[in-house]
């Protein structure tokens, strides 16, 4: 009804001149233009700022890693030779993760590292580190965060199973530099209570030996980075399988939290890793399922009934890379016509690129076609065979004209490495198929 809706706005053009107070929505303005200006012109200071107000909320955390991801700015792990108490940046115009984030790592601790790094510089090796900063505030806890979260990175000369593990009949290289921190103490102490004692006598004490170990594997570093931080740091579990996620995935696990906005949808495809499962009964004694998957952006658990549940149960297994297909429909039962989603297909991830995957499809500008590009495409296609196809569109965009080329002599196989060496050239766009 007109008549209706021109009172409606009138009405309300009367209340906005005295509900919501001019001067008011000028201080809102005023933050809000400010909060623009500092994003569009520090955008590193910014995040780092935000990062650190919301450091005890590890969703917020993840939600704005994502969103520096998606500015460009990296976002790189603890470190104890250039981390503060909160995110910081650094000199290269990069975010540097907080040591006060750490589960285990206490504030007396993360405050004596900082403390004495001032003071003394950059430690020079884990035993520097365990020998400078005060042991009453750092104990064998602390050091086994800082380890697993990779804040001793730094010193090359170690990796993080080093610090955790060691071979039967030996301790940990925790343990060893703890124990070489405390001799040297000793020294000290035993240096100023002897008549000719003159100090220095820690140069006596020969650092300790470490054997050699294989490092964690990228799952395993990944896994306790999230056991003492609550999210991934150094990579993700999925980045092994970044090809077929970008090729045929269209939805987020997180857009199925708003199922309304999903109606419609032909066919959604997700992947994600499994966090948690559960295999449990109904109070009329049918069995069903509890399915929670992770992917870059966040987590949703999939409730499996019925035929679905028998189906699909065999993926209830920790740690498994799943590709999905589903679609989003009305509830048999229930009013108001209620959503669910109604998963249609499942297969691992490793199997993806052998069953979707057919090849790659190059698309050249025939303004950029030259010997040199093809010779090197030609170079790329033989470095990397495999029983994948390869199709090549020149493009002439002036006269609107595709050459559509398909050769039988070149097969490929489409691997991350391959995609790498193709977005290193810029006339080249590709699209797996």
């Amino acid at each position: 009804d007109a008549k209706k809706l021109e009172k409606i706005w009138k009405d309300w053009e009367a209340f906005a001149s005295y509900a919501f107070n001019k001067s008011h929505s000028t201080c809102y303005a005023w933050i809000a233009y400010q909060t623009a200006y500092l994003k569009a012109h520090y955008p590193a200071e910014y995040m780092a700022s935000v990062l650190s107000n919301n450091m005890n909320d590890i969703t917020q955390v993840t939600f704005f890693m994502e969103e520096c991801k998606r500015m460009g700015i990296p976002v790189l792990g603890p470190d104890v030779n250039e981390s503060k108490s909160g995110f910081t940046v650094n000199a290269a115009g990069e975010i540097r993760f907080g040591l006060a984030a750490i589960k285990g790592a206490g504030a007396a601790a993360v405050e004596e590292i900082i403390k004495e790094r001032e003071k003394g510089g950059p430690f020079k090796n884990i035993f520097d580190f365990a020998k400078r900063v005060n042991s009453r505030a750092l104990n064998k806890k602390t050091m086994e965060a800082l380890a697993m979260a990779g804040g001793f990175d730094c010193f090359k000369e170690h990796h993080r199973r080093q610090y955790l593990e060691a071979p039967d009949g030996d301790i940990t290289l925790i343990e060893k530099a703890t124990k070489y921190a405390q001799k040297v103490q000793q020294e000290e102490d035993s240096a100023q209570v002897s008549l000719f004692g003159g100090g220095g006598g820690n140069a006596d004490i020969p650092l300790p030996s470490v054997p050699a170990m294989e490092p964690f594997s990228q799952i395993q570093q990944l896994n306790i980075e999230k056991e003492v931080v609550g999210l991934f740091i150094s990579g993700h579990p999925l980045d092994q399988y970044k090809l077929e996620i970008d090729s045929f995935t269209n939805t987020a696990l997180t857009a199925l939290n708003d199922l309304e906005s999903l109606r419609g949808r032909s066919e959604l495809k997700m992947a994600g890793s499994v966090s948690t499962f559960a295999h449990r009964t109904t109070k009329t004694g049918k069995p069903f399922g509890t399915l929670t998957l992770e992917d870059y952006h966040g987590s949703y658990t999939f409730f499996l009934f019925g035929d679905d549940y028998v189906k699909y149960k065999e993926y209830f297994m920790p740690g498994w890379f799943l590709f999905l297909t589903a679609s989003v429909t009305t509830k048999k039962w229930g009013g108001d016509n209620e959503l669910e989603i109604k998963i249609n297909s499942m297969m691992l991830l490793s199997e993806v690129r052998g069953k979707m995957v057919k090849g790659i499809r190059v698309n050249i500008d025939l303004d950029d076609l030259s010997y040199d590009l093809m010779e090197k495409l030609e170079s790329i296609t033989a470095k990397y065979k495999g029983d994948a196809k390869l199709f090549i569109d020149v493009i002439d965009r002036r006269e609107n004209i595709t050459l559509e080329l398909f050769s039988k002599k070149y097969t490929i196989d489409p691997s991350a490495e391959m995609i790498q060496e193709l977005k290193g050239m810029p006339e080249v766009v590709y699209k797996v198929v």
